[in-house]
């Protein structure tokens, strides 16, 4: 199987959560084959508050031969919406101030990437653009599409975001499924992606490829989030979705 696309430039992608995310069941074994199948040999892990998965999935490929480039990142929920840092080596708590998040990513010789800065879906995770502004310096780059915008009119709005303060442009996978691998990411032809300074040349000289929502994904991951709590809190939240359904 190819490491490398045809045309011998490197497929990156970027913002996808493992099983240790609290809403994803993807296994690392899964999640490797998928990457090998669709020619993704550079990656950034990017769960829920832990860099735990980014950690073992670059295990797991080194002892496989070490075919896949993984970058380690988190992403993490601050008090104005979620940001993400790559090439931790450490956890970074959640709930934090966005200035403290950056902060402790900057600490850590870490680069500091946007997910998803308008989605009205997910306004919750959205970083708020009054917190964007106050961290302009220290973005690296900024999703103009991810892969899980339900509609093709946040991914005009990202965009939009990232010319209006100009910044790097790039594609975010944020899969949490296996049917979402290998359908947004970037193209380019450097090689060695693992440190801060080839990530960020890669960036600037990447194509970028983007494909629309796999709408059933979004399905997928609410019955993931139900079915990882404790079990009281599942059965309660289970029992006011069917009452909503009633009332309906």
């Amino acid at each position: 199987m190819s490491f490398k696309r045809k045309n011998g430039r490197h497929k990156l992608e970027l913002h996808i959560h493992t099983r240790y995310s609290h809403d994803s069941m993807l296994s690392l074994p899964v999640l490797y084959w998928l990457c090998r199948i669709h020619g993704i040999d550079q990656i950034a892990i990017t769960d829920h508050n832990t860099i735990d998965g980014a950690i073992a999935f670059k295990e797991y490929c080194k002892e496989r031969g070490g075919k896949i480039q993984v970058i380690i990142g988190e992403e993490i929920m601050t008090d104005s919406g979620e940001v993400i840092g790559l090439f931790l080596n450490e956890n970074i708590s959640g709930n934090l101030t966005v200035e403290d998040t950056v902060q402790a990513i900057r600490k850590q010789g870490g680069l500091l990437y946007i997910p998803h800065p308008y989605d009205k879906k997910r306004e919750k995770t959205v970083l708020k653009e009054h917190s964007l502004q106050k961290i302009l310096g220290s973005v690296i780059c900024i999703e103009s599409h991810n892969g899980r915008n339900i509609d093709p009119s946040f991914s005009r709005e990202q965009s939009r975001i990232a010319e209006k303060y100009q910044l790097q442009k790039t594609i975010g996978s944020d899969a949490h499924t296996g049917i979402e691998i290998g359908r947004n990411y970037l193209e380019h032809d450097i090689h060695n992606v693992e440190n801060p300074e080839k990530f960020i040349e890669a960036l600037s000289k990447s194509c970028l490829y983007s494909k629309p929502c796999i709408k059933l994904s979004h399905s997928v991951t609410k019955f993931v989030r139900i079915m990882k709590m404790p079990r009281k809190k599942r059965l309660k939240c289970m029992k006011e979705k069917c009452m909503k359904g009633i009332k309906m």
